[in-house]
């Protein structure tokens, strides 16, 4: 999902800066209602956590140049349902900056660009997971329809925002439009795999009772909301 150099240039880049603050100051305002103090340290534990599995996603795991951008397995609906909607913010843009830093410093100018695009169908993961798994459900306990409405939210938000960017960057023309289409038809294929990840580690962890209240996982994942 990575916006390819070239793809937005200029003065155009200044709404990336724009996108990327509103998410980041919905992302605080969310740690701040939803984090007690005494939660601190486990939440930055998870993050930790998060931010590893990010970068090894990216850096580890087949990714493809496919239209206007790349196709990776980022597992955003997995890592949400682990680790929870904070924890998994901070770590899908702390682990994009220590790819663009360490490994692909030529993705540094769009850096903003593929941080919204990463975080804003996040916060949308979160909010359908309110409406379509009743508070008293364990994660551990979803059903494979649950999963793979997840899942695809959230690849279906990274293609959204990935078609924005390219038309807001080159325009309607035939060409841009054809690569958009491929890019979007090679990312969904994603959602073929992505809800057999969310069940195959929530029945891991299903398995490792000794995570429970180790902080380690949202706690989310074996109890329903308080």
């Amino acid at each position: 999902m990575h916006i390819e150099p070239g793809v937005v240039t200029g003065a155009k880049i200044a709404l990336s800066y724009a996108t990327a603050a509103a998410a980041a100051t919905f992302l605080v305002k969310e740690i701040i209602k939803t984090t007690p103090a005494r939660d601190v340290a486990a939440f930055a534990v998870r993050a930790l956590l998060a931010t590893v599995a990010v970068f090894i996603f990216f850096e580890v795991l087949p990714k493809h140049p496919v239209g206007v951008s790349e196709v990776h397995f980022i597992l955003g609906s997995t890592l949400f349902l682990i680790f929870g909607a904070g924890p998994t913010a901070i770590g899908l843009a702390a682990g994009l900056l220590m790819q663009g830093l360490f490994f692909a410093p030529i993705d540094l100018p769009q850096y903003f660009m593929n941080v919204t695009t990463l975080l804003v169908p996040l916060f949308a993961v979160s909010a359908l997971a309110k409406r379509i798994i009743a508070p008293k459900t364990a994660y551990v306990d979803l059903k494979y329809s649950q999963a793979l409405a997840l899942s695809t939210a959230y690849q279906g938000g990274v293609v959204l925002w990935v078609a924005f960017w390219a038309v807001y960057g080159q325009g309607f023309g035939a060409e841009n439009m054809a690569n958009i289409m491929a890019f979007g038809g090679a990312y969904m294929l994603v959602v073929v795999i992505e809800p057999l990840a969310d069940l195959g580690v929530l029945a891991a962890a299903k398995a490792l009772h000794r995570l429970e209240g180790s902080g380690l996982v949202s706690d989310r994942v074996f109890k329903g909301a308080a």
